[in-house]
């Protein structure tokens, strides 16, 4: 079983989405660190970004200093 594709696939897929899970977990929390709490409606655009997003967002926020540069930037890859 280990070595069926499908097994596989499932895996990676599994492996991936932890990835994700965690890049969100930990930029919520930097960001409520640097900013302050962060309200539902951000926590909500944040979770539904990409990992290569999340990674952006993740060395972005190191030079935001407001909730407005979170909302910009936000904005902007909306865009």
């Amino acid at each position: 079983m280990r070595e069926s594709v499908i097994y596989q696939d499932i895996r990676e897929s599994g492996k991936a989405q932890g990835r994700r899970e965690e890049a969100v977990s930990l930029i919520l929390r930097l960001l409520n660190r640097r900013l302050g709490e962060i309200s539902s409606t951000l926590s909500q655009q944040i979770r539904e970004l990409s990992l290569e997003q999340l990674e952006t967002l993740g060395e972005a926020l190191l030079d935001f200093t407001s909730l407005t540069d979170l909302t910009t930037w936000l904005s902007e890859i909306q865009t």
